[in-house]
């Protein structure tokens, strides 16, 4: 803000109302590090003492110290908030007590991992909505969390240490911490707390120095970790600049900003900027500056402007397009706003004819000193085109033209007042002549009117007259003066008519973005969306609109059209252009660079989670759509349809997915109904089948056998109904899992046993790891998956096959496996068989439903591992299961238990 100008109430009254909701929330102060290990827990204690020393109430809402003895020894002295009990699949889980909190009301509350998932049963499911609540409670909270965990960065901490990490936090939450506290150590340091036990258990460290905690991925970590401090301080300057009204640049990182002109070299001097700031590592900005003389411009200017923008932002820039009268005011104002150190500009050529003219860049380094100017030399066809460029096009003539007949017509008017009234009120029509040409006609015009009628007040009224001759040389001040008000006043009254007619255009279509924005807000079809299209197109651009929309397979659907034909009819839509489009994510067609003689313009539809179709633009007239802000209006409208059709994609979806949901709850109703139905008639008949082969006299060979046969056949629909209850009571999470730990030989033992008959004819192998630890899992459960996998297996191989049972350690997890050398599983239906009621070969004599493979799967989801299935050559198939390793209880523990 300058000197002289005064503040906007409006903004001081939000300034003054945002600060007293500031006021009334806690702070949140957040303890951030590259990884584990590096002490964010410890630093937030030692914090939180200091603040009890000074009389603050601390409460210790979480803390994991993780069994560190100096983390441990900081807690001691703090009060510790009792933990909420949260029963879980049949477990007692601990977790914070939001209620607790709130009712206890301390002064400072510490939440250790600021990313960490409640259980189900929690208000919330992140604890970092805990911490929100306890914030708007006016609770002062101190919070930790790695790099890794925070969303934006959580692809690229997994494509290097190649870990995902499942916890993560939406980066809106750490930008709006009060305070962030980086808490770092070199990864030689971290290493050897990692060997001296002081971040893991031995056991533990050791697997982590192997995998995740290797010293290349903590550089790489570090380096994220202060990188994103860098930013999120960078952020704070920002914002204390703009509220305290910082004018000068302070250069606190390398940032540059690239001044983008109508010139040839425009391309040129964008990716000068571009290998400039790939070279400094610093962000960069491309602007380009709107003036009174942009309405001069040709439309190889405007698509130059254009291409150059979008080159901008293609290789990484900020872009904005400005309306100013003053472009070197336009582009310092900017630069301070956004704190970027370094102007880019192209060279100026030299204009001997006009000594006294000064460069764009000299002209901002005499008011911006503070500013570092570059200036690129320009090419020998820039040079040309600037030559072009001066010269005044051929369809400007009329206006000045009508400029020299409205001061004709102020010379008629003012004739007859010749002598009746002073020469003084006479050069007072005149210059209205030259206000009415520069409001009517612009700049150009008003010029040439101020001439005119200086010419024409000499020569008509200024004795001697109807002559140029003067005989009293103060006349020639005179002229000179009314020279110089014409000039100023016509300059000054173009200049505010183009301002507001730029205003009057960005109210204008502000507004219908406004409106375009309602209608597509309520739009719940695809022709709704084209028909809001249809109308904003043909009253902003004059032009008509297609609708491209893509199915389920990203395949490109026939265009949609308004119902009413629009601009010009419908649009011939080129298929080819259009998927051009959308596979590239890109403009094309109509002042574009790809296919530009085409006359209907192609915009891809970018969606926040992918590209959902492509918008055509059929305009009447081909400039309409062609300067920088008409291009950059058609991608914001272009954004806004895209997300219309995302959001209509997952009303879908979610309506789909309800339907869905409410068919399964319906289905599981329906099965848990008739399985408890059918099992009583079921057992009555085993059990009249039993009595019948008892009966005395006995009964005949061939009677026994259809005895026999009811009771075998009885007992497997019993087992199939058995089947779908397990499923339905799976499916209704009514199965607690009672989870100990205990050895996997044991198990696999049972399972065998409850199959004996079905291998009865088989080979069975077991090929248990001799160093398998003990797993914490619900033993009957998992020796149902075990003894479905090998009921399934006996189904589908021939008598004599081979079936082995193997488990290893697989990393964090155990593996478990049925193998058999059987015909194997159909191709490319590999997971479909793990579906309810889907059975590997569609066909088969098998008896079966289809549920056993299904069943497994939901056990072992629920116990936190993955099922799967693949094909073993030359023959054969492999189901494999794994649950989660953990860390057993040791001796000493169980003993203090």
């Amino acid at each position: 803000m300058s000197d002289g100008a005064r503040p906007d109430p409006d903004a001081l009254l939000a300034r003054v109302q945002q600060e007293e909701a500031k006021a009334a929330r806690g702070k949140l102060k957040i303890f951030f590090g590259a990884s584990a290990g590096v002490g964010k827990t410890y630093a937030m204690l030692g914090a939180a003492r200091s603040q009890q020393e000074t009389g603050a109430d601390v409460l210790i809402g979480v803390v994991e110290t993780h069994g560190r003895k100096e983390t441990e020894a900081l807690v001691a002295g703090l009060e510790r908030l009792a933990p909420h009990e949260i029963p879980y699949r049949g477990q007692i889980l601990k977790e914070f007590d939001l209620d607790a909190a709130l009712a206890r009301r301390p002064a400072l509350i510490l939440m250790d991992e600021l990313a960490h998932s409640n259980v189900i049963g929690s208000r919330h499911p992140k604890r970092w909505q805990d911490i929100d609540e306890l914030l708007a409670a006016g609770i002062d909270v101190y919070s930790t969390v790695n790099v890794q965990h925070l969303e934006t960065l959580n692809d690229v901490v997994s494509g290097i240490a190649g870990i995902r990490v499942w916890e993560t936090v939406p980066d809106h939450v750490f930008d709006a911490a009060d305070e962030v506290v980086l808490v770092d150590l070199p990864p030689d340091e971290l290493l050897q707390r990692l060997k001296e036990g002081k971040v893991y258990l031995p056991q533990q460290a050791e697997r982590a120095i192997r995998n995740f905690f290797r010293k290349g991925n903590l550089i790489a970590l570090r380096e994220l970790a202060l990188r994103r401090t860098a930013d999120r301080v960078d952020e704070d300057m920002l914002a204390w600049r703009r509220e305290t009204s910082v004018e000068s640049v302070w250069q606190t990182r390398d940032a540059l900003l690239v001044c983008i002109g109508s010139g040839a070299g425009a391309e040129r001097l964008v990716r000068t900027g571009a290998r400039l700031s790939g070279k400094l590592e610093a962000p960069w900005h491309a602007i380009h500056v709107e003036t009174q003389e942009s309405v001069r411009h040709t439309e190889a200017q405007r698509q130059r402007i254009v291409r150059a923008l979008e080159l901008a932002a293609s290789l990484g820039a900020e872009t904005a397009t400005l309306a100013r009268p003053d472009p070197v005011a336009a582009t310092i104002e900017y630069a301070r706003r956004a704190n970027l150190s370094r102007i880019l500009v192209g060279r100026d050529h030299p204009r001997p004819w006009r000594p006294w003219y000064r460069s764009v860049a000299d002209r901002i380094g005499h008011a911006a000193p503070d500013l570092d100017v570059i200036q690129v030399a320009r090419s020998e066809d820039s040079r040309q085109a600037a030559v072009a460029v001066r010269e005044i096009p051929t369809e400007d003539w009329p206006a000045y033209a009508k400029a020299a007949g409205i001061c004709a017509a102020a010379t008629a008017l003012t004739m007859p007042l010749a002598g009746v009234i002073e020469l003084t009120n006479i050069a007072m029509f005149f210059l209205l002549a030259v206000v009415l040409a520069a409001v009517r006609l612009g700049r150009g015009p008003a010029v040439a009117a101020a001439f005119f009628a200086v010419a024409a007040f000499d020569f008509f009224f200024v004795a001697p007259r109807f002559t140029f001759a003067v005989n009293d040389m103060q006349y020639l001040m005179t002229f000179a003066v009314m020279l110089t008000v014409a000039l100023i006043i016509g300059q000054l009254t173009a200049r505010y008519k183009r301002q507001a007619d730029v205003a009057r255009q960005r109210e204008a279509r502000a507004h219908a973005l406004y409106g375009m924005s309602r209608d597509l807000s309520a739009a719940l079809m695809p022709e709704q969306i084209v028909e809001a299209a249809e109308h904003f197109l043909a009253i902003e651009f004059d032009a008509g609109a297609a609708l491209i929309l893509t199915d389920a397979e990203d395949r490109l659907r026939p265009p949609l059209f308004a119902t009413k034909a629009g601009i010009g009819g419908r649009p011939a839509v080129d298929d080819g252009i259009a998927r051009w489009t959308f596979d590239h994510g890109e403009a094309a067609g109509l002042g574009t660079d790809t296919l530009p003689g085409s006359p209907l313009l192609y915009l891809p539809l970018r969606a926040p989670m992918r590209t959902r179709g492509v918008l055509v633009v059929a305009p009447r007239d081909p400039l309409a759509v062609q300067g920088p802000e008409a291009r950059r209006q058609l991608d914001t409208f272009a954004a806004l349809v895209a997300i219309a059709v995302e959001r209509m994609h997952y009303v879908d979806v979610a309506q789909a997915t309800t339907v869905q949901m409410e068919s399964e709850q319906l289905r599981n109703s329906l099965l848990a109904a008739m399985s408890h139905d059918l099992r009583t008639p079921l057992t009555a008949l085993v059990g009249l089948a039993d009595a019948l082969r008892l009966t005395r006299p006995p009964l005949s060979t061939e009677q026994d056998e259809l005895a026999r046969a009811v009771r075998d056949e009885s007992l497997r629909m019993s087992a199939l109904v058995g089947k779908l209850l397990d499923m339905a009571r799976l499916q209704a999470g009514r199965i607690q899992l009672n989870r100990q730990w205990q050895p996997l030989e044991e198990v696999v033992g049972s399972a065998l046993k409850t199959v004996e008959s079905a291998l009865a004819t088989r080979r069975v192998d077991i090929q248990l790891d001799a160093d398998l630890p003990l797993v914490e899992f619900d033993a009957v459960l998992i020796e149902r998956v075990l003894a479905n996998l090998l009921e399934n297996t006996a189904k589908y191989t021939p008598d004599g096959s081979r079936i082995v049972i193997g488990a290893r350690n697989a990393g964090d997890m155990v593996e478990v496996r049925v193998e058999d050398d059987g015909p194997g599983l159909p191709r490319g239906r590999e997971e479909d068989i793990f579906r309810k009621f889907e059975r590997g070969e569609k066909e088969s004599a098998t008896p079966g439903v289809g549920l056993g493979l299904a069943i497994c799967r939901t056990i072992v989801e629920a116990h936190g591992g993955r099922i799967r299935a693949e094909n073993v050559e030359p023959h054969g198939a492999r189901m494999l299961f794994t649950l989660p390793r953990g860390v057993p209880p040791t001796v000493e523990q169980e003993a203090a238990a």
